[in-house]
């Protein structure tokens, strides 16, 4: 069963960018903690590597893989996996997350993250897939639930016990991204408070923040897209406390991928989530 005493403190985090470096040394309040996309440090060396070693000494890191396919028909990579395995093992991170999606098929890998059908047979591959990386890595995982944009007619689990049956089986623990609740409940048309509601919170070992992209699809419906390039919305922040009232503090991170912002504006960002666990913790 996943341990909360090996993991984050239930503080403000950020998605590191080497070009904050200097800033995030020289003034990081409030920011507690740092992820990084693990497929970026999987070098042998160079200024990246240099730098995470610095920051390492600093704050707890948090690694968050996004190429492992672990929702994929094949088996995990054996190269992928034998260098994620060197990364756990020399940064010895805070924690290790990755996606319920898959990105490759056959020998070719996709640059997205696409979802799956919740049948059984999907259970036992995800499982499966989660025992081979825990072993490998030494230690338990955390699993995001996705973004959606469609739902499968052969889906037989809902998303909130298809994770919480995964985490059973493997003693995984989860990842709570809030704004992937907000995107797929309006991309799908139900309640993302009923899917607060329905999830697992004891098994939470980190939520995640991030803006999204405001579309249609063809027949005018709203459309979100999970795109990381931009603040978090307001209406996602009052899904966060809602989520926060429930689980009690936990450690927040705040992602911001494309169209990354000068060092003030996500340290912004960070400070609102330091006043939504100050809330929790009056």
């Amino acid at each position: 069963m996943f341990d909360h005493a090996n993991a984050l403190p239930p503080l403000p985090g950020v998605g590191y960018k080497p070009q904050h470096f200097s800033e995030i040394l020289d003034n990081p309040a409030p920011v507690g903690w740092l992820e990084i996309h693990a497929e970026n440090y999987m070098g042998d060396g160079g200024r990246p590597l240099a730098q995470l070693r610095a920051l390492s000494e600093r704050f707890p890191i948090s690694v968050h893989g996004v190429g492992l396919s672990i929702g994929g028909e094949t088996r995990l990579d054996p190269e992928h996996l034998a260098r994620l395995k060197h990364l756990v093992r020399w940064l010895n991170p805070a924690s290790f997350s990755e996606h319920l999606a898959w990105s490759t098929h056959d020998s070719h890998f996709l640059n997205d993250l696409l979802p799956l059908p919740y049948t059984d047979d999907t259970l036992t591959r995800v499982a499966d897939h989660i025992d081979e990386l825990q072993e490998a890595i030494g230690r338990p995982m955390l699993l995001e639930n996705p973004s959606s944009y469609l739902a499968f007619e052969q889906s037989t689990w809902s998303e909130t016990d298809f994770l919480r049956e995964v985490a059973r089986r493997t003693g995984c623990g989860l990842l709570l991204d809030v704004n992937n609740v907000f995107v797929s409940a309006t991309n799908l048309g139900y309640s993302p408070q009923g899917y607060i509601a329905d999830y697992p919170l004891d098994l939470v070992g980190e939520i995640h923040l991030g803006g999204h992209d405001e579309d249609h699809d063809d027949h005018g419906a709203p459309l979100l897209i999970d795109s990381h390039g931009r603040e978090v919305a307001d209406p996602v922040w009052a899904l966060l406390d809602l989520t926060l009232t429930q689980s009690g503090p936990k450690p927040l991170l705040i992602e911001w991928d494309t169209d990354v912002p000068d060092w003030p504006v996500l340290a912004a960002e960070a400070e609102r989530a330091a006043q939504a666990l100050a809330r929790v913790n009056a």
